[in-house]
């Protein structure tokens, strides 16, 4: 799971067919390399007259803010900085694998169609004409609706068709649904359709392995390669599991299921190339340790939290050099908690990635300038970029807690759930990591700040996250908080225009909350869900005008990063 994944937007719910990307183009599953560029060349020809801006969005072009990925490498071999060329390399096949796998056509045909300028990296940021912090609308002329299955299913398929068909590997995470010559669905692996996108990373992903000062993260860059080629990872998934001291670290693959936002079956690729902040990952270890005792002590009956946490999870502080993919459309991730693998996760935990100068970055341009404009001045104090952190630590190291399997024999809680299975895990994580840091505030076991000041900066967090929209898993699931925790009182809007938080209520809300996700989730309750998003997963009038007023100030929603070898200075 990651921290500002996306979240599965209510008007898809109820969708029953996919929709094309464009009136002209092929809009089914990926087709073989040369096609897929054929098809694409014919189709940026087409509608080459009819790519331009519409109405209303020339205001969107400014919503992201443009930091430089950088990070200190002066510590590092002159192996291990040849080692990151080859890792971002792999990492930008995974962009343009993501490219083929939200939109369908070829990048830099696609984008060529567009003037230099600000449309033109508004569709880059994107992966195609759909706004991903403003649900998915179109911004160019010539596109239709989003198809909420992406590329991953026939343009033509129903939600009711699939469920009624019978064909191998169905709701597999690693293949693409095609028809046959008779019309009939079926499944072709990623290993076989996009082979030579992959071969050429697995190649990548060996060379550098040669390269690599430290055994285990080798064994993982050889286990990973070879997953590339076979769709067989959770063997890659535990050798990560197993790296502990090296230095750099690498995601990457086909890992979460936001883009598919028909079923939540089919994983996108993505990558990130990371380098350990040793000094922050020191402070953070102790936390690993306290997940059984928390898991106990969660406010839900038995039966929900009978599953006990891998005990091998850790914490570990990184700065990203670079984005590719899924992880890097639209809002960019500022914390990583994998492997997904339920197996890997009930045996051996999961490892929880802290992002640190991504997450400097959106804190000292988003999350003050929302507190100086929406937060009430008294409390303004209490937002603080260590809350900030230990906020997104805690809601990954929350991906531990709950359930993992239903409780009624309906499956995994990700079968059960569908493509509202990510939606809830997200929400969930929110809610458990600042249930986790009141738990350890209370013991003393959390030093670092006030509890006023984790409450205060998650408060200004819904307002930063909500405004991803409807598409993204933290839009959506700080609707959902927003309403719950209005109803609940735990703040109050001032006359003024700014929020003022009750703090014995928020932590009242925060823990009926728990309770309500973690029982759907253990009852895999798809209906409850679906209820729960139809009824709280809105925006109010008197919140999209507090929102309008962000915008009007100019804070952006998001950042963007001028990232690569030529940034860091890697040849």
């Amino acid at each position: 799971m990651r921290y500002n994944a996306l979240w599965l937007a209510l008007t898809l719910a109820g969708a029953t067919t996919l929709f094309a990307c464009s009136p002209t183009e092929n809009n089914g599953a990926p087709q073989s390399d040369a096609a897929a560029q054929n098809a694409a060349q014919h189709s940026d020809a087409s509608l080459a007259a009819s790519y331009s801006l519409l109405p209303d969005f020339e205001k969107r072009l400014d919503i992201y803010h443009t930091v430089d990925l950088t990070a200190d490498l002066s510590s590092l071999s002159t192996n291990q900085q040849l080692m990151l060329a080859k890792l971002i390399d792999a990492a930008k096949i995974m962009d343009d694998l993501f490219w083929r796998q939200a939109f369908g056509q070829d990048k830099a045909a696609f984008l060529s169609q567009l003037p230099q300028g600000k449309i033109r990296q508004f569709a880059d940021i994107n992966y195609g004409p759909w706004d991903r912090l403003k649900g998915d609308e179109v911004f160019l002329t010539g596109f239709d609706r989003k198809a909420p299955g992406a590329q991953f299913y026939p343009a033509d398929m129903t939600k009711a068709e699939f469920e009624a068909a019978d064909f191998a590997d169905k709701t597999g995470l690693y293949s693409v649904v095609q028809r046959d010559t008779s019309g009939k669905l079926h499944t072709v692996p990623y290993s076989v359709i996009y082979k030579t996108e992959l071969e050429a990373a697995a190649k990548l992903l060996t060379e550098a392995a040669l390269l690599a000062q430290d055994k285990e993260f080798a064994s993982y860059l050889n286990l990973r390669a070879q997953a590339l080629l076979t769709d067989e990872y959770q063997p890659s998934d535990f050798a990560w599991m197993a790296m502990k001291n090296n230095p750099i670290e690498l995601v990457i693959g086909p890992i979460e299921t936001y883009e598919d936002q028909l079923f939540g079956y089919r994983a996108a690729f993505e990558a990130y190339v990371l380098v350990k902040d040793l000094s922050w990952s020191e402070k953070l270890a102790k936390y690993a340790a306290t997940l059984p005792a928390l898991q106990q002590g969660l406010p839900v009956a038995e039966e929900y939290k009978a599953e006990t946490p891998g005990a091998d999870a850790d914490l570990n502080a990184y700065d990203v050099i670079y984005y590719a993919g899924h992880s890097n459309a639209g809002s960019k991730t500022i914390a990583i908690n994998l492997p997904n693998d339920e197996q890997v996760q009930l045996e051996k935990g999961t490892r929880r990635l802290q992002l640190k100068n991504a997450m400097q970055a959106k804190f000292d341009h988003i999350m003050l300038p929302i507190a100086e404009l929406l937060i009430t001045p008294e409390q303004r104090k209490h937002v603080t970029f260590d809350a900030f952190f230990n906020n997104t630590m805690f809601h990954e190291v929350a991906h531990g807690l709950g359930i993992k399997n239903t409780i009624n024999d309906n499956g995994t809680v990700r079968q059960a759930l569908k493509e509202h299975a990510s939606a809830l895990e997200e929400g969930k994580a929110d809610i458990l990591g600042l249930y986790m840091i009141t738990q350890l505030k209370q013991q003393g076991m959390l030093q670092e700040g006030a509890l006023e000041d984790y409450y205060t900066t998650f408060m200004a967090g819904i307002f930063r996250s909500v405004r991803f929209g409807a598409s993204s898993a933290h839009g959506k699931a700080n609707m959902i908080r927003f309403n719950y925790f209005a109803e609940q009182g735990a703040f109050v809007r001032n006359a003024d225009g700014t929020y003022q938080v009750n703090y014995q209520k928020m932590q009242d809300a925060m823990a009926s909350m728990s309770a309500l996700i973690l029982t759907l989730q253990g009852n895999g309750d798809y209906d409850g869900v679906a209820a729960l998003v139809a009824d709280k997963g809105i925006i109010k009038a008197q919140l999209a005008d507090d929102l309008a007023r962000l915008s009007a100030a100019d804070i952006p929603v998001d950042v963007v990063f001028n990232q690569g070898k030529a940034v860091l200075g890697l040849k």
